[in-house]
C-alpha cells in the first residue's frame, strides 16, 4: 500500500471533502477549516485545516468564538501531519485540553488476515434494534467506564435514518454480551470507519475484538469498500497490525468546554 498516496486521498475524502455523521448535523468550510455543527447530543469540531503559522491563531479564534456562540462545546481532532508543525502547542495556548494520541490507521480490505479462528462460544451478531443498541451501550459502559447515552442516540439515529451507513455488532458468549463494536460507512468514498471495539475486562485476550474487526471488515468488502479506517488505542494496534492494517499518522482531540 502507498502510504503516501492512501493519506492524501483519506484526508480529501474524509476530512477535507467529510460528508455529516448525523441526520442532525451539518458540514461547513469556513476558510481554511471545514467543521462539523451538530445538536448538544451529535460531534460538534474541526475536521480539516488547511493553516499555515501566519494564520493559525486567527483561525482558531475564530473557531472558539463560532462555537461559543452556539453554546457548544467542540473538538479540534488535530493530526500528527497537519500543519503548522506547531498546530498542537498552539490549540492548547488557546485552552484546548488534548486528549490521548491515537494512531490512524488504514488496510485494503482485500489484503487482510480475517481468517483467524473466531473465540470458541462467541458469535458476533448485528444490530437492528432498540434492545440491540442497549447491549451494545451495556458493553461500552463496562468496557470503557464511560456513560453510553451519547452512543445510545448516535446508533438508534443512525439505524432509523441511515441503516446502510452504520454496522453495529455484539459480540455474545450464551447470552451475555462480551464485546461490541459499530462501522460507519460514507457512501460516495472508499473508506468504512470502524469505532468504539470494546470488550469486557473477563473476555479481553481471547480473540474477541479480532473477531469484531473481521466481521466488519467483510462487511465492508461485500459493500464494495476498499479500506478500513481505525483511530487506534495502544491497546489495539498490535491486534491491528496483525490484520493487516498500517499506521499512517496520528491523531488527538483537542477538546474546548466541557
Amino acid at each position: 500500500m502507498d502510504h503516501t498516496a492512501v493519506l492524501a486521498l483519506y484526508d480529501r475524502d474524509m476530512r477535507e471533502g467529510a460528508r455529516p455523521d448525523g441526520p442532525t448535523a451539518r458540514i461547513e468550510r469556513a476558510g481554511a477549516v471545514v467543521r462539523q455543527i451538530a445538536d448538544e447530543r451529535g460531534w460538534n469540531g474541526v475536521l480539516w485545516s488547511g493553516l499555515d503559522a501566519a494564520g493559525a491563531d486567527r483561525a482558531i479564534g475564530e473557531q472558539i468564538a463560532f462555537f461559543t456562540g452556539l453554546g457548544r462545546d467542540f473538538e479540534w481532532k488535530l493530526y500528527g501531519h497537519d500543519r503548522p508543525d506547531d498546530l498542537g502547542r498552539r490549540l492548547a495556548a488557546a485552552g484546548f485540553r488534548a486528549e490521548p494520541e491515537e494512531t490512524l490507521m488504514v488496510g485494503e480490505v482485500s489484503r487482510l488476515v480475517l481468517d483467524g479462528q473466531q473465540p470458541e462460544g462467541v458469535r458476533v451478531v448485528e444490530v437492528t434494534d432498540p434492545a440491540g443498541v442497549d447491549l451494545v451501550v451495556d458493553v461500552h459502559e463496562r468496557a470503557f467506564g464511560t456513560d453510553g447515552t451519547r452512543l445510545r442516540h448516535r446508533l438508534l439515529d443512525g439505524l432509523a435514518a441511515a441503516p446502510e451507513a452504520v454496522v453495529a455488532v455484539v459480540a455474545l458468549a450464551g447470552g451475555e454480551a462480551v464485546g461490541a463494536a459499530r462501522m460507519e460507512l460514507v457512501p460516495g468514498t472508499r473508506f468504512a470507519g470502524l469505532w468504539g471495539g470494546g470488550t469486557v475486562e473477563a473476555w479481553r485476550g481471547r480473540g474477541v475484538y479480532r473477531a469484531l474487526v473481521a466481521h466488519r471488515a467483510r462487511v465492508a468488502a461485500a459493500r464494495g469498500y476498499r479500506y478500513l479506517q481505525v483511530d487506534a488505542s495502544s491497546m489495539s494496534r498490535p491486534i491491528l497490525e496483525r490484520l493487516g492494517l498500517h499506521a499512517l499518522s496520528t491523531t488527538t482531540p483537542y477538546l474546548y468546554g466541557g
